[in-house]
């Protein structure tokens, strides 16, 4: 963002924008306000990564009750679109955590369960 052609009132816009930021009148030091702005974003992250964090876990354990999930469900306790469940089952479940997974039709539709981890 330093080397950035970016206006000063474009980057004090960009600052003012985010969430949890003290809001500024005047740019005032470039430098500093660049730094704000990477601290701010830098928080933005790591929030939305605990919120990500705690969704997935609260999916899992969704996964793990005997009755299982299906992605309605998911979709219900987490607001995701159904791609974005399909996404996470193949990249999050299988592929980063080497869990498989188990699905069966039933008369609710699709019934995803976690079963024994893929890599033992």
């Amino acid at each position: 963002m330093h080397a950035a052609q970016l206006s000063g009132k474009r980057l004090l816009r960009c600052g003012n924008a985010l969430p949890d930021v003290e809001k500024r009148r005047k740019v005032g030091d470039r430098g500093a306000l660049i730094d704000q702005l990477w601290l701010a974003i830098e928080a933005c992250r790591a929030s939305t990564r605990r919120q990500r964090s705690i969704e997935a876990d609260a999916v899992i354990a969704m996964l793990r009750r005997s009755e299982g999930a299906t992605v309605d469900e998911w979709r219900a306790r987490t607001g995701w679109q159904r791609h974005t469940v399909r996404g996470v089952f193949s990249g999050t479940l299988k592929k980063k955590l080497g869990l498989t997974l188990a699905s069966v039709q039933e008369e609710r539709g699709r019934v995803y369960r976690i079963g024994a981890p893929a890599n033992l």
